[in-house]
Order: structure tokens, then C-alpha cells, then sequence
């Protein structure tokens, strides 16, 4: 799996914004320029992350957005899942993959081990964890 454009910044918004508690709306222009994103790809990113339920929208003079869910109850999978199509590492591999060759394919039980592996790890990173370091 690599990781899109998209990805990445929806993992470093989300980060910031548990960085800042979580709580309290960030306005989109702030976080744009601090994370150094494009305002129109953050735009996008975060009406993605609104309708997967990770952030809600706050309007008003003090709007912005902001978490749903505390930051430790939120991890790299949850971000990444709503982003990347699939954590396959093979495209044969995926969950809903329909190969051809998938009874007699030698490699295929890697390609799926190693996509559990890479879940696992996305899984085991939460917001709290990675804010610590901002």
C-alpha cells in the first residue's frame, strides 16, 4: 500500500487537531496554512472526514472543525480507511480481490499476511499517541 497525497494530509489535520485538544472548532484557514496544505484539498479532505463521522463542522464566529470522539478512541486505520481505497499490498490480495488463480496462488497467503500485519500496526497508532510528538 502507498499512501496517497490525501492520506497523509488527512492524518497531519487530524493530528493537529487532537494536538489542540480536540474540543475547541479549528477554522479550516488555520489549519490549512499551518499544516501546509492546499485550502481547496483540505476542504475536500475534511468534508470526507465529516461524513465518516471522525471530525464535525462548527459554524459561527468561533467555528471550525473539531473531533468526535477523543483522540485515543481514533487510529491511523480509522484516518486512512476513509482516505485509501484499500490496505491491500497486492492488488490480488484485497478482501473483496476476486483472482482467478486464488486456490492455487503460492504467494497469496503472504500478500494477505501482509496486509493483516500493516492493519494491525495502522490500528495500534492512535491521534493521542501520534499528537505527542507535535
Amino acid at each position: 500500500m502507498i499512501v496517497s497525497a490525501k492520506g497523509r494530509y488527512a492524518l497531519r489535520v487530524m493530528i493537529a487537531l487532537a494536538a489542540r485538544g480536540g474540543t475547541k472548532p479549528a477554522p479550516l484557514k488555520e489549519l490549512a496554512a499551518e499544516e501546509e496544505i492546499p485550502y481547496k484539498f483540505i476542504e475536500g479532505i475534511m468534508t470526507e472526514l465529516v461524513k465518516a463521522g471522525l471530525v464535525e463542522s462548527v459554524r459561527g464566529k468561533n467555528g471550525g472543525y473539531r473531533l468526535t470522539r477523543p483522540p485515543e478512541e481514533c487510529t491511523a486505520a480509522d484516518i486512512l480507511r476513509v482516505t485509501e481505497s484499500s490496505f491491500a499490498a497486492a492488488e490480488c490480495a484485497g478482501k473483496d480481490a476476486d483472482c482467478p488463480r486464488a486456490q492455487t496462488c503460492p504467494t497469496l497467503p503472504m500478500w494477505r499476511a501482509l496486509d493483516e500485519a500493516m492493519e494491525a500496526l495502522l490500528k495500534k497508532y492512535t491521534l493521542l499517541e501520534l499528537a505527542k510528538s507535535v
